[in-house]
């Protein structure tokens, strides 16, 4: 049995989609259609529209579900591939509708660009925030969460991984989280760039929106399950969509739970459309290329490299937390087995210069390494 499994916000970057337009009539058509339902140019927003535009809420969701749908129609035209199952994390869930026949692309386009936007006015800019947190199991997470409240929001809002959790709420208290994880043993806590603490009880305002925004959609019949983030099971009823999708903004991604009821249910084979698949690949060689390029010209006294250098690192650090186990190993992209990086030392320090901005004089050797052996990596 196979599952087609599809990406949520994160995702995106300036050009996804473009060589599957330009290669198939198809993916072409699909970006038409999105652009017709939302009432611009989500194809010209996606191969030409900037970093910045990409990230706001609003853009983000339409964007990544057209090329999510984009590369299932070359799949599907191109392959004999066919899914049992259908999932999706967060945003992804709506793909996943699509996928199954429960939602026509326009309906879904436009229900996630008024669910991004309903999101980001949820919670002013700076007052919410989400941070990922790994080598926590999750009683340890909750209790923690539990502690560092003190009468705020905070609480897990994406359960990746063994070891790998996400949590959302008010910025203090996401903050003393962070701290209390890394006292309590954590081997990593890192602040997500989002502009929003998405799956918690402060997204209650983008709920209720979203409640009239669905009343006025048509769901369609199933022709498979989808496993969906509030239950971590499939589910095929009609009549239950529109009450998953309102449940699903405030409660947590049970994302791991999800992947092992597919597997319970029979699923050998797991894997999101290909075209996705290999544009996050391609995004890694490009952050590589582009850290060892601003590595040379920071050292050859070009002080302006510094923010090129943060902000490939930064963007490469964002595209691992999804591929990142409790043994601090990684899986990247199109690889069948997690991936030990070499020379772990070296990598943490890297990540944590470029993090914390304290790149200088006689610090580079290591930075260097972990650039040579991410390269090393994707030379395979």
């Amino acid at each position: 049995m196979d599952a087609f499994l599809f990406p949520g916000q994160g995702s995106q970057f300036s050009g996804m989609g473009k060589d599957l337009a330009e290669n198939f009539t198809i993916a072409k058509l699909v970006f038409e259609e999105a652009s017709d339902a939302l009432g611009f140019d989500i194809a010209a927003m996606c191969f030409t529209g900037s970093e910045d535009e990409l990230k706001l809420t609003a853009n983000t969701q339409p964007a990544i579900l057209t090329t999510s749908i984009a590369a299932l129609r070359v799949l599907q035209q191109e392959t004999d591939l066919k899914p049992t199952y259908a999932s999706g994390h967060s945003l992804g869930e709506y793909s996943a509708l699509v996928c199954a026949g429960a939602l026509s692309l326009a309906d879904a386009v436009r229900i996630v660009r008024q669910r991004g936007t309903f999101m980001q006015e949820a919670v002013p800019i700076g007052v919410g925030s989400m941070a990922a947190i790994m080598g926590l199991d999750r009683p340890e997470l909750e209790q923690l969460c539990h502690d560092a409240a003190e009468g705020e929001v905070v609480a897990p809002a994406n359960f990746n991984s063994p070891g790998q959790i996400v949590i959302a709420g008010h910025s203090s208290a996401v903050s003393r989280a962070m701290v209390l994880a890394k006292e309590r043993g954590a081997k990593r806590a890192l602040a997500l760039p989002v502009s929003a603490p998405f799956h918690s009880s402060l997204m209650e305002p983008a709920a209720k929106r979203l409640t009239e925004t669905l009343q006025e959609i048509q769901i369609g019949s199933f022709i498979v399950p989808v496993v969906g983030n509030v239950e971590a099971a499939p589910y095929q009823e009609q009549e239950r969509v529109k009450s998953l999708l309102v449940q699903q903004v405030c409660a947590p991604v049970r994302w791991e739970e999800s992947v092992l009821k597919m597997q319970e249910l029979g699923v050998s084979k797991e894997g999101g459309p290909i075209g996705v698949m290999l544009d996050e690949h391609q995004r890694g060689r490009e952050c590589v290329a582009k850290m060892k390029a601003a590595l040379v010209n920071y050292k050859s006294g070009e002080p302006e490299a510094m923010n090129d250098l943060i902000k490939n690192g930064r963007a490469y650090i964002n595209l691992l937390i999804q591929h990142i186990d409790k043994e601090d190993n990684v899986l990247f992209p199109l690889a069948d087995k997690h991936l030990s990086l070499k020379k772990q030392g070296e990598l943490k320090e890297g990540f944590e210069q470029i993090e914390t901005q304290k790149i200088s004089q006689g610090k580079h050797e290591a930075f260097h390494a972990m650039i040579a052996s991410l390269d090393e990596l994707y030379l395979q």
